[in-house]
Formats: C-alpha cells, sequence, structure tokens
C-alpha cells in the first residue's frame, strides 16, 4: 500500500483501464506505416548522406518508390529487389540512381520476392547489431567510468543553436555536477519530414537534431566521463514527424535517453495522431532494443490546462504511456515518466498538493526513473522568488524520491539563461540533494491526512476518466480536447499524407527483428 494507502483494487483497475484504452491504438498502429518508419528500416540498412541540396538520400529513395508502387507494401521489398535487379551492393548509390530517375521500382512476388527478402534482412539486421554493440559499450562505460553518485540524476539543458558552443558549455555543466545533458532541439525541426545531414552551427533557440551532431556531443562527454569518473548522460528527442529515424540515430551513436512521448506532437504541434502513434510505435521498440530510457511529456499538459484541474490528466496520460511502452518492448527502467512542479505557488497548500501528487506517481511506478519538471507557468520574472521556487521543487524531489531531476532556473520566461543563472541553479540543486539526503525514506505523510486524501482523489478522478476513455476511444477523446485542453481529430493535422494501411504482402524486416528480439 505504501506510504499514500492506495488501494490494489483501484490501482489494477486504473492499469486495466488503460490497457482497454490503449489496445485499439496499437492494432491501428500494428495495421499502419508511416514514411518516417520506413526511412528508419533503410538507415537500419544503412542508407547515409544527403544529396547537394541537403536532402537525405533516405528521403529520395523512400519518394521514388512510393511514386512507383506507394507506401502500403513497405519499402524494404522493393528497394532490395531493385538492388539486386541493378546489380549494386551499396543501398545509399541505389538511392542516388533513384533519384537520378534511372531505376525503378516494383513489388517482387515469387522467387524475387524471396531473394529481396533474404537480403533486406541481412542489412537490417546488420543495422541492429550495430545499436546492440553501442548499448554493450555503455554498460562497459559505465562500469569503467562508475554512475552517476545519486539519484534524482541532475538533469541539464543547453541549447545555443551551435554544436560547437554546445559541447564546451556540455562540458562545464558536467563538472559542475549535470549527470544527464540534454541537448534542446532547433525550434520547428520537429516539423521537418527529414532529418537534417552533418554538423549544424544555425540552429534557432536550439541545436538541429543530426546523426552527426549526436556523434559530436557523444564523444565531448564521453571524454569529460573519462575524467570525472562518472559516466554523463546524453538526451535528446525523439519526436515529431522523424520520430523513428531519430530513435535509430539515437541507437546508433549511443545516446542515452530520448523525449519519446505518446501524445505530445498530437497536442502540442498538430502533427496527425495516427501518424504519431504508428511512428512513436516503433520509436519505442527501437528504443527497447538499444537500451535507451525515454522521456514522456505530460509536464506540458500543466502549461496549457490547470496544474489542479487538470492533475487526473497527466496520471492517465502516464498508465498509457506506461501500457505503449510495455507493449513496445520497454522495460520499467526505460520508462521516464513526466511530470511537473506547476501548481500556483499563491494557492494555500501548494506545495502539499505538489508533494500530493509527485508521490503519486512515486508509488503508481516504483520502478520507473520518474523526470521531475520544474515550475515554468508561475515563474514571473522575480529571479529571488524564482530562485525560492526551484528550491522547493527541488526539495518536492528529494522528499519523494524522483529519478530524474530537470533543472530549473530562476530566468525562466524572461531570458535564456546565463551561463551564471546555470550556475546557481546547479547550487541550488546540489544543497537541496546534498542536504536533504535520505530524507525520502523518512518522509510519510499522515495516514487519512491532507496529502493521502488528495492523491487518492487525483487516482479516482484518473480511473473515472479512464473508464470514459475505454468506453469510447482514446482518438475520440484526444479530439475532444481531453489532455493540455487541444483537440485534435484524427483525421486532420501535418504528416497524414505519409500514413498508410498495410497492404496485402506487406513486409518490414526490422518490425520482425525488433518484436522477435533476433
Amino acid at each position: 500500500m505504501g506510504k499514500l494507502g492506495l488501494d490494489p483494487g483501484t490501482v489494477a483497475r486504473a492499469r486495466e483501464l488503460a490497457a482497454q484504452a490503449g489496445r485499439p491504438v496499437v492494432e491501428l498502429a500494428r495495421g499502419h506505416t508511416t514514411v518516417s518508419v520506413e526511412r528508419a528500416v533503410l538507415r537500419l540498412a544503412g542508407v547515409a548522406g544527403a544529396d547537394p541540396d541537403g536532402i537525405p538520400w533516405v528521403n529520395r529513395l523512400v519518394d521514388a518508390v512510393v511514386a512507383d508502387v506507394g507506401l502500403g507494401h513497405g519499402v524494404a521489398l522493393p528497394v532490395f529487389d531493385a538492388l539486386l535487379r541493378e546489380g549494386v551492393d551499396d543501398v545509399t548509390l541505389l538511392a542516388q540512381k533513384a533519384a537520378a530517375g534511372s531505376v525503378r521500382f516494383s513489388v517482387p512476388d515469387g522467387r524475387f520476392r524471396t531473394a529481396a527478402r533474404r537480403v533486406a534482412d541481412r542489412q537490417v539486421r546488420a543495422g541492429l547489431r550495430r545499436i546492440d554493440r553501442r548499448r554493450v559499450e555503455r554498460d562497459r562505460l559505465i562500469k569503467r567510468f562508475g554512475d552517476a553518485p545519486r539519484r534524482p540524476w541532475i538533469y541539464l539543458i543547453v541549447a545555443t543553436g551551435d554544436i560547437f558552443e554546445d559541447i564546451p558549455q556540455a562540458q562545464a555543466a558536467a563538472r559542475a555536477g549535470a549527470d544527464v545533458i540534454a541537448v534542446i532541439r532547433s525550434t520547428g525541426q520537429s516539423l521537418l519530414d527529414y532529418v537534417p545531414e552533418g554538423a549544424t552551427r544555425e540552429g534557432f533557440a536550439g541545436t538541429y537534431a543530426t546523426q552527426e551532431n549526436f556523434r559530436l556531443m557523444r564523444a565531448a562527454l564521453d571524454e569529460t566521463s573519462a575524467r570525472l569518473g562518472r559516466y554523463v548522460r546524453l538526451t535528446n528527442y525523439a519526436s515529431g514527424l522523424c520520430m523513428p529515424e531519430m530513435a535509430v540515430l539515437a541507437g546508433l551513436e549511443r545516446l542515452d535517453m530520448m523525449l519519446n512521448d505518446s501524445m505530445y506532437g498530437i497536442l502540442f504541434r498538430d502533427i496527425n495522431p495516427i501518424r504519431t502513434f504508428v511512428d512513436q510505435r516503433f520509436s519505442r521498440q527501437v528504443h527497447a532494443r538499444a537500451g535507451i530510457v525515454i522521456n514522456t511529456g505530460e509536464d506540458n499538459y500543466l502549461t496549457t490546462a490547470d496544474a489542479l484541474e487538470a492533475a487526473h490528466t497527466v496520471t492517465v496520460s502516464q498508465l498509457l504511456n506506461e501500457y505503449f511502452a510495455h507493449e513496445a518492448g520497454l522495460a520499467d527502467w526505460q520508462l521516464g515518466l513526466g511530470h511537473a512542479f506547476e501548481i500556483n505557488p499563491d494557492l494555500p497548500e501548494s506545495f502539499r498538493l505538489e508533494l500530493a501528487h509527485a508521490l503519486l506517481a512515486r508509488e503508481l511506478f516504483p520502478d520507473a526513473p520518474l523526470k521531475w519538471m520544474p515550475p515554468t507557468r508561475h515563474m514571473t520574472g522575480d529571479v529571488f522568488r524564482g530562485n525560492l521556487l526551484d528550491g522547493f521543487f527541488n526539495l518536492a524531489g528529494a522528499m519523494t524520491g524522483q529519478g530524474i531531476l530537470l533543472v530549473g532556473m530562476m530566468t525562466e520566461a524572461v531570458v535564456t539563461p546565463w551561463l551564471s543563472d546555470r550556475d546557481i541553479a546547479l547550487q541550488n540543486v546540489r544543497y537541496v540533494l546534498d542536504a536533504a539526503g535520505g530524507l525520502h525514506e523518512d518522509f510519510a505523510p499522515a495516514p487519512g491526512g491532507f496529502i493521502q486524501r488528495r492523491a487518492h482523489r487525483v487516482l479516482d478522478e484518473a480511473v473515472e476518466l479512464l473508464s470514459r476513455i475505454a468506453s469510447g476511444s482514446l482518438l475520440a477523446a484526444i479530439a475532444d480536447g481531453t489532455f493540455g485542453i487541444m483537440k485534435r481529430p484524427p483525421d486532420r493535422g501535418k504528416g497524414l499524407d505519409g500514413v498508410a494501411a498495410h497492404e496485402a504482402g506487406y513486409y518490414n524486416p526490422a518490425a520482425v527483428l525488433l518484436e522477435g528480439a533476433a
């Protein structure tokens, strides 16, 4: 029953309802593909690079296949059938020939299908083995360098727009105590239906997520990890229109965490719901294989909806994210489920309410490394008040045993934080965590008291909402504005033209290998 005295039957009922609501979405995802899923397959098979205009060859190749045979059969068999017919052994060279219009694609059958499938399986399996090697490498480096000295891990953001400016800032942040470095993605990248190529220096309010930028930052943090004697983790984004591809690139370059929420792109970027659910399932299968911890985005609901009134929607989303993650093969230790310290601080008992919400999440998901997000919505520009609020946030995280604690900045909502702001924020975190020590072991709310009653109420409201969703459909609930007060119908939104239902004979070698753990 834990510290909150939650009814095990109510908790079990909540999970049962989340599964009922989620199963139709999983079946929908199983029966559809997207251009990004197919591009991810080809990236695993070795397609790399971009044309002189910066358009990735993988985009050019998928576009050529779609123009000839459509998307519903998948691209693997048409591509590898053409590879055999053309007598080339480099799939990137095939993409270049296709872009020049010198290759035509068809859906093979009979012995030609068998031959194409054999080559596709071999190429994609090689890509997955590269990801497997990077996972083993991570485990080896953690053993060699040592791990973070405590939980929660201190999670800090860099976001200059220039990867070569991000690197020294990230290294400095690690030296100052950060355990996880998150490189914020350039504004608008989530709506690009391609992944930019190479090292970049021109991002706006963030740095473009590219394979080369991943590689450069990972190498820099490995160097710093060796000097510090502890492994420093790296985070980026598997969200937006290229979620599956980002997952593959993260696995290939040994990132440790990826932001990967089941509904964030739908609600806050107006990406088509079907596109998002198909993409997120495949991306999570890749994350499971790569040993990557996902971070979900429930905290964002509280930037648009009231943190008290919408508290139960956060719990509902966490339960749905857990169901979708488990179905895709992720283990509990990989579920960085999100929540946030966003109750209006002027409300009486606001800190007790925050403790109730944080402890509820901790007890519902005892084995998950929860990601606890700092106050943003009610930051006013008063840096002294802001630093105090961040201190209370840090204390709540220590008292409730959170797993990942994002560093709050007292200049939130005023400016992009200065390096000095970050140093003060890290000082705040270190003081609170050091002073609190194992306080979460001693903190227990009074039986039947304010905190317990609030947590029980939120859970009951979550069960009620899940019951309504399960009796209808999750897609309808999203269309009605249930989460974050955003209304997103399934027949609208960005990226819908990149979705296709599976046709007879659809084949995706990566999906087969990931689901079979081969």
